[in-house]
């Protein structure tokens, strides 16, 4: 379900997932357990470091079907057990900025997990641009589409976990 935009330049959606928080929260954070759903198939994530701490870093490798190699350095803002994790992609380890080769925008993201009933998680995804030109094109380039695709395989993958 897409949530109504706070600003112009978010994009946001909240779901109720059939799987418990806490296995959602370690999906996010352990690198082995990001691997299998993190890309909408049929992209796959062929590496991850995970730092998951506030200042932490990370360092994730997306692969295309056609040969495709998407590097993705991150830093962690916020990290709360279980209830809310916020990264960016604006910095990489040790805060250095880095720029963002095109086509590309620079973001902070948020996961917030709350209880929703025995064994649900109420999962909001929330990214928030710099600007709202990033902000449409990345809704063009299917943010909805893809993020709730990754949404369908974590749930899928932490009911095995």
């Amino acid at each position: 379900m897409q949530t109504p935009a706070a600003t112009p330049n978010e994009l946001s959606f909240t779901r109720t997932l059939d799987a418990p928080r806490e296995k959602i929260f370690r999906c996010w954070t352990e690198p082995e357990l990001l691997k299998p759903w993190f890309c909408p198939k049929p992209w796959s994530v062929s590496h991850a470091e995970i730092d998951a701490r506030t200042g932490g870093s990370s360092y994730i490798v997306m692969n295309g079907p056609n040969g495709e190699v998407a590097p993705n350095h991150g830093i962690y803002l916020e990290i709360v057990a279980n209830e809310k994790i916020v990264f960016s992609n604006v910095f990489t380890a040790g805060w250095k900025p880095q720029a963002i080769a095109n086509p590309g925008f620079l973001f902070v993201g948020l996961i917030e997990l709350a209880d929703a009933g025995e064994g649900k998680t109420r999962y909001t995804a929330t990214v928030r641009h710099f600007n709202e030109e990033d902000c449409k094109a990345h809704e063009q380039m299917g943010f909805y589409e893809g993020w709730g695709k990754a949404t369908d395989q974590l749930v899928e993958f932490a009911q095995t976990i």
